[in-house]
């Protein structure tokens, strides 16, 4: 049973993995306990956890270690550039060679494209394969903060293109800037204070942002499966849904992979560029996704797209960051 843990481990199957898919399948069993007619503060709790989620990670934020990666600029303008230029416009003509798609998905995957990149996934698969650390942690820290602005204006501009949505900005900027940047400037604030206490903790700190995540998935599907959402769709699109994530992630793999070696970049820098740049986080696309999208049904069909790339994400980066960590030893 070990070794099957550790094998599973290896190839990005961990518990949090599996705690999505179990609170997928209570969502599906019980969907009238996490819905919004449940009567439970959900809400409440839920933008607690947020906060909480996010203070922690402002505590976690070294602004010295930031400051010093600065020098390696190509490098930073390389990911965020993949991240919040390259990814969405990609996908913007992508959905266009496949207009058969619906539109709930096409929105789905427009809003997969204007997300940030993960914190913890990118700097554990760059240290796993032996990547340039401090550039991994600059990079995801810096893509987190860029994006509570970003997504939100790209899906302004893009969301009328997959189903017509329109956004509110300025309430949008507003809450988002309430909920994530005041938790996360706070946590800076008291970095010199707080971190030195919670550093033999980190590892468990993790448990509060997935607790929070799979909150939120469990009370988002709850909401799809009581109005029954996904009932007109079958299996075979679903499928059809994680391949284009699958493909979609390779392709993005490869430009990253040819534009690193034509800047010239070392082995450790193309590592650091191919993690953090293919890279889309979950915590950030539920958390805004809460706010962009308020009807929980809909953040439910929304959401879906997000978590099959996030599933492939997890499974091949961690081969891929095998394959490297015996390259680079």
């Amino acid at each position: 049973m070990k070794k099957l843990i550790q094998l599973l481990q290896k190839v990005g199957i961990n518990g949090f993995l599996l705690g999505l898919f179990g609170a997928i399948f209570l969502a599906w069993l019980f969907p009238s306990i996490g819905s919004s007619e449940s009567g439970f503060p959900w809400k409440s709790i839920i933008n607690v956890g947020i906060a909480l989620v996010f203070f922690f990670y402002g505590v976690k934020l070294d602004p010295k270690q930031l400051r010093e990666s600065l020098s390696n600029w190509k490098l930073h303008v390389l990911i965020q550039s993949i991240t919040f230029i390259i990814f969405p416009v990609l996908v913007f003509f992508l959905l266009r060679l496949i207009p058969w798609i619906d539109d709930d998905f096409k929105l789905g995957i427009t809003y997969l494209s204007a997300l940030p990149s993960t914190v913890s996934a990118s700097v554990v698969m760059v240290s796993i394969a032996g990547g340039n650390m401090p550039a991994a942690i600059f990079n995801a820290s810096i893509s987190s903060l860029l994006g509570v602005f970003i997504t939100p204006v790209w899906m302004g501009f893009l969301g009328k293109s997959t189903g017509g949505m329109e956004i509110d900005m300025m309430p949008t900027i507003l809450e988002l800037t309430f909920k994530v940047i005041l938790p996360v400037c706070l946590g800076v604030l008291f970095h010199g204070k707080i971190f030195p206490l919670i550093e033999n903790h980190l590892k468990k700190l993790k448990y509060v942002d997935q607790t929070v995540i799979m909150m939120i998935v469990f009370t988002a599907f709850s909401d799809s499966f009581s109005q029954g959402v996904f009932d007109p769709y079958k299996t075979e699109t679903l499928l059809e849904i994680a391949g284009i994530m699958l493909s979609l992630f390779l392709f993005i793999w490869t430009v990253i992979s040819f534009v690193s070696k034509g800047l010239g970049f070392t082995l450790k820098d193309r590592i650091t560029a191919l993690f953090c740049g293919s890279k889309k986080s979950l915590v950030h696309g539920v958390v805004i996704g809460k706010i962009l999208f308020p009807d929980p049904a809909m953040l439910g069909l929304v959401l879906l797209p997000v978590m099959l790339y996030h599933i492939q994400q997890l499974i091949i980066g961690s081969a891929i960051a095998q394959y490297f960590s015996r390259k680079t030893e």
